[in-house]
């Protein structure tokens, strides 16, 4: 499968709101947006993060928009983070994806989070270098309870 990051162009955003109110997914993520189907808190979101300097990229498999992969947040505190349609899952996307960002974002540490039980997503991050570095336990919004998550880090 051939698998490409492109800029996000506006409209991917339609797909990925798709892709982001998808119940099955959320509760695998756990710590989703309070309402995955508010179609304007995701454009205020999105409008926000197009702003800042997080860097982006829109996941192409196949010629399809199949999800979207980013790193964000302050200097020393930037973490990474990938939503792919459920549709790919278990295809070995999600690892290309996330090696090809962290090609192209050369800065370390870079740190994630996923729900303790959301195995896929850790086997994704620990492929690409992360390393359990923590736990934690925080309100998921998707899940409607506390919910334990893994703090992960990659470093140099």
């Amino acid at each position: 499968m051939n698998v490409v990051l492109r800029d996000v162009q506006d409209g991917d955003l339609p797909v990925f709101f798709t892709h982001m109110s998808d119940p099955e997914s959320n509760r695998m993520a756990a710590f989703t947006s309070e309402d995955p189907s508010d179609r304007a808190a995701f454009d205020a979101h999105w409008s926000r993060i197009r702003a800042s300097d997080a860097v982006i990229r829109t996941v192409v498999a196949d010629h399809a928009v199949v999800g979207h992969t980013a790193v964000y947040g302050p200097p020393r505190e930037r973490e990474v983070t990938y939503v792919l349609d459920r549709a790919y899952w278990g295809r070995g996307i999600a690892t290309l994806a996330l090696r090809a960002l962290l090609d192209e974002v050369p800065t370390r540490p870079l740190h994630a989070r996923a729900a303790a039980d959301n195995a896929g997503s850790i086997r994704v991050l620990e492929k690409c270098g992360f390393v359990v570095t923590g736990r934690d336990r925080g309100f998921a919004n998707a899940r409607g309870e506390e919910t334990d998550e893994v703090l992960m880090t990659l470093h140099g």
